[in-house]
């Protein structure tokens, strides 16, 4: 047995021992997402997780994606194994900074973005996904609307509601990355591939898109489409699980330097240490966590 395949045993059986879930982000490394047992978005999982019967949930992604776990399922033991893992998008705003915001524009609508830690989600009117964040505005009886912490999303939805959208002037450094340069050099080299690119990227490249989609969004529709050739726009980590379920189309990275640091820094090993000692609980308190889940609710509401 080989020392990758002596690791997934390993996690399996302590995952068994635990009666636990592991959850794998999108954006993970192939090893990770092999072993386990659910992958996809942050709130799909979620969701998925709150929705079993496991006592334990480990989270293979970053600090606000445990957070929305440990918000979804109180009850549960949240874990985390790389407690140092987060979101350079979801820590350019604070509850701090967002109060201050709502004071001064007054009493609008504040749409925030999942992609967010717990205590942003508490003073949020409602929340919304990359996919459904059009669909959430226009479910606001109100003409103007605060959405945060990603300018492009809030960029993205402007353009596809008649509403006034304030937005706060935070950014995915990941999708900010990809230029409409990369976007010309990767169409240039496959000119019959399709170019899907996620909402989290930049107004002017997503101007040169093809199709616009989450994560999950982008799964579906490689696998549905007629077409064999695919630009993707998003983390690189997603071309693992495009080419995976889809072995008779071909995935290009709209640029090779689209890298989370932060979605590469759990490994099999920390997953191991994490089950055998309970280590990188994530709890988010009830003070935070019932306005939090309201604010998810009402996403939910809108979505269903």
């Amino acid at each position: 047995m080989s020392p990758m395949n002596k690791e997934h045993q390993r996690i399996r059986d302590l995952l068994k021992a635990r009666n636990a879930i592991l959850l794998a982000h999108n954006y993970q490394p192939p090893e990770i997402q092999d072993v386990a047992d659910l992958c996809g978005d942050s709130l799909e999982l979620s969701r998925k997780a709150a929705a079993t019967d496991a006592e334990v949930i480990v989270f293979c992604g970053v600090h606000f994606m445990a957070e929305t776990a440990s918000i979804l399922s109180p009850d549960r033991t949240v874990l985390l194994p790389r407690t140092d893992a987060g979101c350079l998008m979801a820590d350019m705003i604070t509850a701090e900074d967002l109060e201050e915001k709502i004071r001064s524009l007054g009493s609008i609508p504040v749409v925030t973005y999942v992609n967010s830690t717990a205590d942003v989600k508490a003073l949020s009117t409602i929340c919304c996904t990359s996919a459904n964040a059009v669909q959430v505005v226009e479910s606001l009886d109100a003409e103007e609307i605060l959405m945060t912490p990603d300018k492009n999303l809030a960029q993205y939805t402007a353009r596809r509601t008649d509403k006034i959208i304030h937005f706060w002037e935070g950014f995915c450094p990941t999708h900010e990355r990809l230029t409409v340069e990369d976007v010309r050099r990767a169409k240039a080299a496959h000119p019959e591939a399709v170019f899907m690119a996620h909402p989290e990227c930049r107004p002017d490249v997503l101007a040169l898109a093809d199709e616009i989609f989450s994560t999950s969004g982008m799964l579906r529709f490689a696998k549905t489409s007629p077409d064999t050739e695919f630009i993707v726009g998003t983390e690189v980590g997603l071309l693992y699980p495009l080419q995976k379920e889809n072995p008779a189309k071909r995935f290009y990275p709209a640029s090779e330097k689209m890298v989370c640091k932060n979605m590469k820094k759990i490994t099999l090993a920390h997953v191991i240490r994490s089950l055998e000692h309970m280590e990188g609980e994530v709890k988010v308190p009830e003070a935070v966590r019932v306005p939090a889940l309201k604010a998810v609710q009402r996403m939910l509401d809108v979505s269903a």
